[in-house]
């Protein structure tokens, strides 16, 4: 440890801690642009300039290129210094087209903010400016090359980083260019992160532009639903429709960065086909009429089948609450299946997963970057969790071992992020003996007594992608209740009644039953089916917890109120222009709230939350923390 005196401030960091990293942990923020915690430090923009009062190199320094040092004493306030980052400033701006007002980055721009706080105000230069022209990046970014103030973070993060070969630094001297050799889509499957990095609006999200300013939108913590993995994300919505995402930093889980299908796919949230009003038998009712009419049946269902003949339908893409609910609803009913998968090999492909993971052998992002030795097995990471990729691609360049084992596993994957690997044929081939941090990334039906960690070998990490935001959690409950997939307990020959929440259930499975009720955000085959449908909420409007892969439970927050956007795609679709108290589809619950009215409708009792028990320790997880297993 070094103890040191930044702007008269004494404080004690690690050895080898940079300045710039020294002063934010004693609360001073030193202006920066090309400094990035997970990029590490270039000295490219010269905006971080400090005075070192006392130590071996005296004067102004670079406090992003400057290890501390026993003793050092440091001014962030010194003229010199001030006079350097105001100069750096006024020179970075001679070039800028000065567009705020037009530049969807405004309100979250780093040079607009230390313009402003460097008390540059008045322009001096009065030549002409450089200009660039701009490229097509795809359909989700927009280029704006004048903008650029050259802080290299795009090419060290798109290149470096990510491992993508198609963006990068041309040019020369003056004339910088950062871009492709030619127009097209972005090939990274980390492209959108350029738009989160970028400390001006050089790279700006095309899919929100000019909707909203930063501070026009609602917006708070939340977890990824487009996998497993659980990557902590920023929904920004404004009037009930979600604009963009962006990344939020988890440590624990993705770090500062997320994949492209989490940051511009919505889910269907803003969908014009979504469902937004109770239907009962195609027509549509009030929430009263539909839950009443769906217990009705339920009991008249159970007087005529029985029971027993009953199958409620849970998902890995609906929240921890709901499918806790679902188990409690099934236990109040005594049907005859609580289903939380829909296929044999999925439902068996978690609950194999939720058996072989530990706490000591269950591996964050984090803890695979960390690996000397990686082997993936079964399954296509660009398909199943593309930040995996990330995290390997970050293994490899601190000296890991890549293999692909087995002749299930894409070959081509890792070219995504320009990682080599070595081909084996099976698990079985690979010298994990010769590794300190071994780490296996598998489809949970490769896991069998053929490899080394398979057969209960400690020391080797596991990584299981499985098949939603809430697999892990769905599978701990199916092995809790006894849970079967819904193709087995319809192949039984007993059911003939199904009441599903937010599950996929495919038409085959569905035909010929008595009863099928849906509740989901989703306009799937079940619901164009269904005899009763309630629509529910999304996870941006709603409070919930999600499991991801490893057993980490996390809480995301509501981020805005349910009901039919305001702006959609379609201007058609604008709702009524009606004076009313709630906004038209803004009466949508969450699955656990519309089943715990039902169980109420059936005889049950009134619940205050569905976390209780065992489960009341998430009630309190902070949703901008890292989470808790629930291992």
């Amino acid at each position: 440890m070094n103890r040191l005196t930044i702007d008269n401030i004494e404080i004690e960091v690690p050895a080898g801690t940079l300045a710039i990293e020294a002063a934010r942990q004693a609360g001073i923020f030193i202006p920066h642009f090309c400094y990035h915690p997970a990029l590490g430090n270039a000295g490219a923009c010269r905006m971080c300039a400090v005075k070192v009062v006392e130590g071996p190199v005296k004067g102004l320094q670079m406090s992003c290129m400057l290890p501390v040092q026993e003793g050092m004493v440091i001014s962030t306030t010194d003229p010199d210094a001030v006079s350097m980052r105001r100069h750096v400033i006024e020179w970075l701006m001679i070039n800028h087209p000065h567009d705020c007002p037009v530049c969807d980055e405004g309100g979250e721009c780093l040079l607009q903010d230390y313009t402003i706080a460097g008390g540059h105000g008045i322009r001096r230069y009065r030549g002409k400016k450089r200009t660039h022209t701009n490229q097509y990046l795809g359909e989700t970014i927009r280029h704006e090359m004048n903008r650029c103030i050259q802080c290299y973070r795009c090419a060290r993060f798109y290149q470096d980083f990510a491992g993508g070969t198609d963006l990068g630094v041309l040019g020369r001297s003056a004339m910088v260019y950062f871009g492709r050799f030619e127009e097209g889509s972005l090939c990274s499957p980390f492209s959108g992160n350029l738009v989160d990095i970028c400390p001006t609006g050089v790279y700006t999200d095309r899919t929100a532009r000019f909707r909203a300013r930063y501070w026009d939108y609602d917006m708070a913590p939340s977890v990824c639903p487009h996998c497993s993995l659980g990557c902590a994300t920023i929904p920004a919505a404004r009037y009930r429709e979600l604009l963009k995402t962006m990344a939020r930093r988890n440590d624990a889980v993705n770090g500062w960065f997320i994949c492209d299908r989490g940051r511009f796919d919505t889910g269907g949230v803003n969908s014009p086909d979504r469902p937004r009003a109770p239907l009962v038998d195609g027509r549509e009712a009030s929430w009263d009429e539909a839950l009443d009419t769906l217990a009705a049946r339920i009991k008249e269902f159970s007087r005529v089948h029985g029971a027993g003949s009953l199958a409620l339908v849970g998902s890995p893409r609906m929240s921890l609450e709901g499918n806790l609910m679902l188990a409690r609803l099934a236990e109040q009913l005594g049907v005859g299946a609580l289903c939380y998968f829909i296929g044999d090999g999925e439902s068996s492909a978690a609950c194999r997963a939720v058996s072989l993971l530990n706490r000591d052998n269950a591996l964050s992002m984090a803890d695979l970057a960390g690996s000397d030795c990686i082997a993936i097995a079964g399954c296509d990471l660009l398909e199943e969790g593309p930040m995996l990729l990330l995290a390997v691609r970050q293994a490899w360049r601190r000296g890991a071992k890549v293999y692909l084992a087995g002749r299930q596993t894409p070959p081509g994957q890792l070219e995504a992020v320009s990682v080599p690997a070595e081909t084996v044929a099976s698990l079985a081939d690979i010298p994990f003996d010769d590794f300190t941090k071994p780490a296996i990334i598998s489809g949970p039906h490769q896991c069998n007594g053929e490899g080394p960690a398979q057969s209960g070998r400690p020391g080797i990490g596991l990584v299981f992608p499985l098949s939603g935001p809430n697999a892990f959690g769905a599978a701990f409950l199916s092995r809790e209740h006894s849970g079967q997939s819904l193709a087995a307990a319809v192949a039984s020959g007993r059911i003939c009644g199904i009441i599903a929440f937010e599950a996929d259930i495919p038409a085959g499975l569905a035909s010929g039953m008595s009863l099928l009720a849906v509740a989901d955000r989703i306009r799937t085959d079940a619901v164009k089916k269904a005899g009763i449908v309630l629509p529910v909420t999304s996870w941006v409007e709603m409070d919930g917890t999600f499991v991801n892969n490893e057993g980490r439970a996390q809480r995301f927050r509501k981020v805005m109120h349910p009901g039919v956007p305001v702006k959609g795609p379609d201007p058609a679709l604008h709702p009524p222009r009606v004076h009313r108290r709630a906004p038209p589809g803004g009466d949508i619950l969450p699955s656990w709230r519309v089943i715990a009215d039902l169980m109420v409708l059936l005889g049950g009792a009134g619940i205050n939350g569905p976390l209780s028990g065992r489960w009341s320790e998430l009630r309190n997880l902070d949703p901008e923390g890292g989470g808790a297993s629930i291992l």
